[in-house]
């Protein structure tokens, strides 16, 4: 029971404020449920079919495949792909860190990750898209292509502080079983 509690203090917390907040409050209580209950609706939403997804990409996608296409020998393809895979995705960023969780699995080189999580939260079409139609074609475009080289150089940046324990250390904890 310790362990539990232990394991899930910060919602354990985060539920008694809520509680208090009821008493205290109820207008302002009733309304926090309302807004917990509508995230934890969108997260059931998203969380299972990004699962099966990386259930698939783990059982399809042989380690020496992701390897040649994202891993130290990949090169430009690698990031390139790292782009297009975050570009296509759907869904909020907290869905990206289980992808790339896989894909650090399967080798893929740290920078082209870095990229793909990138590309994921600044690039994705249907943000560009919405983008575009909301503040106008001409500053998408401009954002899109600022954003492109920034997010590389921060990639290869980031891997390049990196010790080569670091690295290691970082695929070793993300094994799957």
């Amino acid at each position: 029971m310790n362990e539990y509690i232990k394991k899930y203090k910060i919602f354990l917390g985060l539920f008694v404020v809520n509680v208090i907040l009821v008493f205290a409050s109820p207008e302002l209580g009733k309304e926090s449920f309302n807004i917990v209950g509508r995230n934890l609706k969108e997260l059931l939403m998203v969380v299972p079919p990004i699962f099966i997804l990386l259930g698939l990409l783990d059982v399809w996608v042989e380690k020496e495949t992701m390897v040649k296409y994202m891993g130290e020998g990949s090169g430009i393809k690698g990031v390139l792909l790292g782009f297009f895979i975050g570009s296509a995705a759907a869904g909020p960023l907290y869905a990206a860190f289980p992808v790339a969780k896989v894909l650090l699995a399967k080798r893929s080189k740290i920078s082209n990750v870095l990229v793909f999580i990138g590309a994921w939260s600044t690039t994705k079409i249907p943000l560009l898209l919405f983008e575009a139609s909301a503040l106008g074609t001409k500053f998408t475009i401009t954002r899109f292509l600022l954003n492109l080289p920034v997010i590389a150089i921060i990639a290869i940046v980031t891997e390049r502080l990196m010790s080569k324990n670091e690295i290691e250390e970082l695929y070793q904890s993300v094994e799957l079983d």
